[in-house]
């Protein structure tokens, strides 16, 4: 499967509220990116950000080093049609986050619903590369995840399923798990997906 291929035709056949991981507005990410010390100042990366409206909220609060990362060129076109002018302010990153990108360097790196998908070890192996080199000591990381009493399967994919613990398995000793909170996603056919949300603090 050609993540690409797969998730351009995803998004360049399903409107917003046709996608099961919409969601109107951020709550648990944006709480948990306050927890993790983000300010205006701050420079957050948000991974397979796609045409989430985190990055309208983050733009919103006054923040000007936002970075969108996503491997599907139509999902970053939508996002950025959606913001108009307001999405120069954004460095768009069209890429694959475990294939080779420039990441730069952030004081927050946050991901909804990318590492579940990650189901080669390789794979995770160089997802948390990137991660150690775009976040420095005392720098946040937040996952969210499905949990490990949510689906198994999305977008036609299989998934990996996490508690608190296992994600800190898979990040390392560097990160240290801060905090972890539980959410009951209803998707916008109405349906419940249990997800599992983690912030690190990386402090080595």
């Amino acid at each position: 499967m050609n993540p690409k291929v797969h998730w351009d035709r995803v998004y360049g056949t399903k409107a917003p509220g046709g996608l099961s991981w919409f969601q109107s507005e951020p709550h648990m990410s944006l709480r948990l990116l306050v927890a993790a010390g983000m300010t205006s100042e701050s420079s957050v990366i948000d991974i397979g950000g796609g045409d989430s409206r985190l990055v309208d909220r983050l733009i919103a609060r006054g923040l000007s080093r936002v970075f969108v990362l996503d491997v599907s060129g139509m999902a970053l076109a939508r996002a950025r049609g959606r913001l108009g002018a307001l999405g120069e302010r954004v460095t768009w990153i069209e890429a694959d986050v475990t294939g080779e990108w420039n990441e730069p360097t952030v004081d927050i790196w946050h991901d909804r619903a990318v590492f579940h998908f990650l189901t080669e070890a390789a794979d995770r192996r160089r997802y948390v590369a990137h991660v150690r080199r775009a976040v420095g000591l005392g720098g946040g990381v937040v996952i969210a995840t499905f949990a490990l009493n949510g689906p198994d399967r999305c977008s036609g994919l299989p998934v990996v399923r996490y508690s608190p613990e296992t994600l800190s398995a898979e990040l390392g000793g560097e990160f240290r798990l801060s905090e972890s909170l539980g959410e009951q996603h209803t998707t916008p056919f109405g349906n419940v997906q249990p997800f599992c949300y983690t912030r690190f603090t990386r402090d080595r």
